[in-house]
């Protein structure tokens, strides 16, 4: 399953809807590069950039939910560090065996749902918040 961006997922707040589709696109780079049969230097390649980034997005959301007083931000935040944890340990699954049909299946719920859910749900709260706010 690939990650496909529609404007429900949408938050309205440009820059974080811009870094959404981005992750998207470079969740699909991942899961095209192990389906593939990249050479592994390229998959990790994709990963660490992927890892990176992720953490500047959680970064770049967290700031804004700080600057305006968002109320849920703590419960946000826990989400995205256990994310980056999964995601780490999803990394540590690649380097040390490489890509397999059970580290296919976990990027896909770990990754791929995960990504879908938070959006849809918790980022949007984000966005209807700042709506109401102002």
């Amino acid at each position: 399953m690939k990650l496909q961006w529609n404007d429900d997922l949408a938050i309205d707040i440009e820059d974080i809807d811009e870094q959404h589709k981005e992750i998207f696109k470079r969740v699909n780079n991942l899961l095209d590069a192990m389906k593939g049969n990249s050479e592994k230097e390229e998959v990790s390649k994709i990963l660490n950039y992927l890892a990176r980034y992720v953490v500047d997005h959680f970064h770049a959301e967290e700031c804004i939910m700080i600057k305006h007083n968002y109320s849920s931000y703590k419960n946000h935040k826990d989400e995205h560090i256990l994310f980056t944890k999964d995601f780490s340990e999803l990394e540590r699954d690649y380097e040390k065996y490489g890509v397999t049909p059970e580290l296919l299946q976990q990027i896909q719920w770990r990754l791929c749902n995960w990504l879908l859910d938070h959006i849809s749900k918790e980022d949007k709260k984000i966005g209807l918040f700042l709506k109401k706010k102002h």
